[in-house]
């Protein structure tokens, strides 16, 4: 992790452009467009998911001035199975890999983390304490739990990650649709595209008047305000700084970011005589977060637990809706009639009755259910729906977050079998968790770092470490249970050694506890202020040492002292005493 001074390079959007301006704008248009080709096949798979599962995160079209946005558009699910199935499945990745209510940060220097005792442990903890605070302030954890919705019904998600004044760092979710993504050689998803929308007050708000095109300003400029709300499209790109010198950016970012219009209040992509930037600036860290939940081959996209079961929540739509025809059917069932009763009065409410003349002499049925005495067997369909609703929960990994139900019997649960049990379940889910913590949370935690940095809110850290690279690990519950089982097997150790101590003092000799309270801490991950470093314990029985030495000898001098005042108390005739005939010899 760096934390090199951030740089901001603001380009005048005037009607007109420099020449790298135009280069860059040009390259990343045509860009776009290939961008937006190469995607249309996840595209149109991502509205079934979105018709079947997750109908607001997603956009079909970026048009501007939508009047419908607020419209129902969940019209093809009749059985919410599909959505609350994939939510558990976000919620439970959500609790295993960055929970507000865990720890799940450790920041390490070499070999020497926050859970070691010394000056540099001690900044680490410091350091992610304020990390901590940061994310808690910032909505990041609510970001995060978007993001992995996403993730399970997509198969791909984004989020960016912006300095903010007020809470350090501001978290965006663009929905699917909106975006695009591009790897690179080592198969990353460095290359961000969208495509959004923005009010003609927000583009001023966010851009600055002096930046926007004199379409824009003479919207915002009207005095009536009616412009205010028309909408714009903004196209936003994010990529490796490449040829920085003929696109005008520092060479020494790593990214590069760049905002433009792309289509006016009223024409679609560019319908706009804007020819420069909103904003071009360069970025040490990458601020877009793209994760994947499985990958084939060099796909951009990735694929989900969603797509493998679309085709059974279809079904369940559609047996869904054959239940409710067929209950239908069977309680106001279509009639048959006799074409007497054609343009007659006829009352098919419950209790209501018809009359019909000469009824009772021809023997026949005036009226009766065109089925007959056949009723719909609900019975069976409603048997294939819960197994079609219990295959879609196993597709979304449910299954593996019922641990409460295994416990039904049982009321002595411990908190570390809770734990443990619990971990069992993420085994499952190893190579997706795998994936999020090097695509997802680490350049997430890089950027916060970055971040934080260059505003002042991390401490200075001791002297020998400065300027070097900090490292970042995950710890997941899985992790944090099996260290609670280790730390309570040297509990034992010390209670058994305490217990025999009291048959033979000499046991203890077999255990060092320092070492054995140092490994304690550290599975506890316990604050690095409460154990001493060697240097201080050191010193610490060092004086003590000394403490016993001076008391030792002060003893022995008054033990010397009392000893001799007797003997001179001890006559051995002569008129001599003990000590004067020992001096005579």
């Amino acid at each position: 992790m760096n934390a090199l001074v951030d740089h901001r390079q603001f380009a005048r959007n005037t009607d007109t452009a420099t020449a790298s301006d135009m280069r860059l704008r040009a390259f990343q248009q045509g860009r776009l467009l290939g961008l937006r080709s190469n995607r249309y096949s996840w595209w149109t798979h991502a509205r079934e998911l979105a018709d079947f599962i997750l109908p607001r995160r997603y956009k079909w079209l970026i048009t501007q001035n939508q009047q419908s946005r607020g419209s129902p558009i969940n019209q093809h699910i009749l059985d919410s199975t599909g959505t609350l199935a994939a939510r558990n499945l976000a919620a439970g990745i959500f609790s295993g890999v960055c929970p507000p209510t865990r720890p799940w940060i450790k920041y390490k220097y070499g070999r020497i983390d926050s859970t070691q005792s010394g000056p540099i442990p001690i900044w680490l903890k410091q350091c992610e304490e304020l990390t901590y605070a940061v994310l808690a302030a910032s909505g990041f954890y609510t970001s995060m739990a978007v993001f992995l919705f996403d993730l399970v019904v997509f198969g791909t998600a984004a989020l960016l990650i912006y300095e903010d004044f007020d809470n350090v760092i501001t978290c965006i979710n663009p929905c699917f649709g909106e975006y695009y993504v591009d790897i690179d050689g080592k198969y990353r998803p460095v290359i961000f595209y969208r495509e959004f929308t923005y009010t003609i007050s927000q583009t001023v708000d966010e851009f600055g008047w002096e930046n926007c095109s004199s379409m824009i300003q003479t919207a915002y400029d009207n005095a009536s305000g009616a412009y205010l709300t028309r909408e714009v499209i903004i196209a936003h790109a994010i990529e490796p700084n490449t040829d920085p010198e003929k696109y005008g950016i520092p060479a020494h970012f790593k990214y590069r970011e760049t905002f433009w219009e792309w289509g006016g209040t009223t024409t679609p992509q560019g319908g706009t005589i804007s020819k420069g930037f909103l904003r071009k600036r360069g970025f040490n860290e990458r601020a877009h977060i793209v994760g994947r939940w499985d990958l084939v081959a060099n796909d951009p996209y990735g694929r989900s637990p969603g797509m493998d079961a679309l085709p059974d929540i279809k079904q369940l739509q559609q047996e869904t809706r054959r239940k409710a025809q067929g209950i239908d059917k069977g309680i106001n069932p279509p009639l048959i009639a006799d074409a007497q009763l054609k343009n007659q009065p006829a009352s098919l409410l419950p209790g209501g009755m018809t009359f019909l003349q000469g009824m009772m002499t021809t023997g026949n049925d005036g009226m009766k259910p065109a089925y007959g005495s056949w009723k719909p067997d609900i019975s069976a369909i409603a048997e294939d729906i819960k197994e079609v609703q219990a295959r879609v929960k196993d597709t979304f990994y449910n299954n593996l977050f019922q641990v409460a139900s295994q416990f039904e019997t049982r009321s002595n649960i411990t908190a570390v079998e809770w734990d443990m049990r619990k971990s069992e379940s993420m085994v499952m889910l190893g190579p997706v968790l795998d994936r999020l913590r090097f695509e997802v949370l680490q350049p997430a935690i890089e950027r916060v770092w970055g971040i934080m940095s260059r505003a002042r809110i991390l401490p200075a850290p001791p002297p020998e470490i400065a300027g070097q690279n900090i490292d970042i690990e995950f710890f997941s519950i899985l992790q944090v249970s099996q260290q609670a089982a280790q730390a309570g097997s040297i509990e034992r150790i010390f209670q058994t050694a305490s217990t025999l101590a009291g048959i033979d003092p000499a046991v203890t000799d077999n255990v060092d506890f320092d070492m054995g309270l140092d490994i304690y801490a550290r599975l506890l991950d316990t604050d690095p202020r409460i154990i001493r470093s060697p240097a201080q314990l050191t010193a610490i029985r060092q004086q003590r040492a000394q403490q016993q030495q001076q008391a030792a000898q002060a003893q022995q001098i008054e033990a010397l002292s009392k000893a001799g005042a007797n003997a001179s108390n001890i006559d051995v005739g002569g008129g001599q005493n003990l000590v004067q005939k020992m001096l005579a010899g």
